[in-house]
């Protein structure tokens, strides 16, 4: 394989700048001429690209978003976008593809190979980790730190008010940014998708930990529940304490990647590509134990998430 294209597409995620710059670097390192495709497949559809070398990935690990930018693309779905994405990978020789994204990116990617024969490796980049070939996906890690570092803000003000704080974070189907975040932070309750809860419940623990000499209580919501405002609002309507909703929102998308999602970039970024110089195409690489892995891209996306309910269970058990 001698011409390659990397893209990123749907939501924007901490550590996608450390995968291109791996990407980009282990093309060049096999030979392989790269080329960067602007604002996901809508720039394939538009021809959008641009010629990369390893100097055009300097010092790029660092930054949050991504360098090519990202964009939904809804005219992927019909027969006519797909015929100028493939005919824009003809025009420019490009025989492989690297996709960094999610499901949805990578469904994309499967098409392209199936229907056009164009080899595609796909990179899980989405804050949600909600794919559960992998054990993390890239930009996880970073937003949930920095929903760390918000709760832990707002509990010194919460505490100095000695009010209730609901905190909306993201995660519409999937809840582990306010898992996590909940049992890093300390939270008093942690409200997710895959969980019941009983609001009267969660009103009398307010209201046993206030008699007990608490000042404050935390309540972590993620947004596939409901908004944070409107859970706030039922809080109010249960307990006497003055109760305050804040919502995180695309603060989580943004920021300098932690130490876990660089490396975790650098590491998929270089799998990615090695497979694409070895002949592979149609597969995911992810994250098991620690060990880079790679599935067939059908497989990997009609794997189920599992809730992991033994974490949710410390989390019960440990908040008061």
């Amino acid at each position: 394989m001698k011409r390659i294209g990397l893209l990123t597409s749907g939501g924007d995620a901490p550590g996608m700048n450390a995968a291109i710059r791996a990407a980009v670097r282990t093309a060049v390192h096999y030979g392989m001429e790269v080329y960067g495709v602007m604002r996901g497949y809508a720039g394939l559809i538009d021809d959008e690209l641009v010629p990369m070398d390893a100097g055009s990935v300097s010092n790029i690990a660092s930054r949050g978003g991504t360098i090519l930018r990202t964009a939904r693309c809804l005219e992927l779905l019909e027969k006519e976008g797909q015929d100028k994405a493939a005919a824009t990978l003809r025009k420019y020789g490009i025989e492989g593809l690297v996709v960094i994204g999610g499901d949805g990116s990578f469904m994309g990617a499967k098409m392209l190979t199936e229907q056009y024969g164009v080899s595609t490796i796909g990179i899980p980049g989405t804050i949600d980790n909600d794919l559960e070939y992998t054990d993390y996906t890239l930009g996880f890690d970073t937003a949930v730190n920095t929903c760390i570092d918000a709760v832990d803000k707002l509990r010194d003000t919460m505490e100095s008010h000695e009010r209730v704080a609901v905190v909306e974070v993201m995660g519409r189907h999937c809840g582990d940014i306010a898992l996590y975040t909940g049992l890093a932070t300390g939270a008093d309750t942690v409200v997710l998708p895959e969980a019941p809860y009983d609001i009267g419940e969660i009103a009398a623990r307010i209201e046993k930990t206030r008699a007990a000499g608490k000042h404050c209580n935390i309540i972590i919501v993620a947004e596939g529940v409901m908004s944070g405002e409107a859970f706030a609002e039922r809080i109010r309507s249960l307990v006497k304490y003055d109760v305050r909703a804040t919502n995180i929102g695309h603060i989580q998308r943004g920021g300098m990647p932690t130490m876990a999602d660089r490396v975790l970039g650098a590491r998929l970024g270089n799998r990615a590509v090695t497979l694409l110089h070895g002949g592979a195409a149609n597969r995911v690489v992810g994250i098991r134990k620690n060990e880079i892995v790679d599935f067939d891209i059908i497989e990997a996306v009609s794997m189920k998430k599992r809730f992991d309910s033994k974490l949710y269970e410390t989390l019960q058990t440990i908040s008061m």
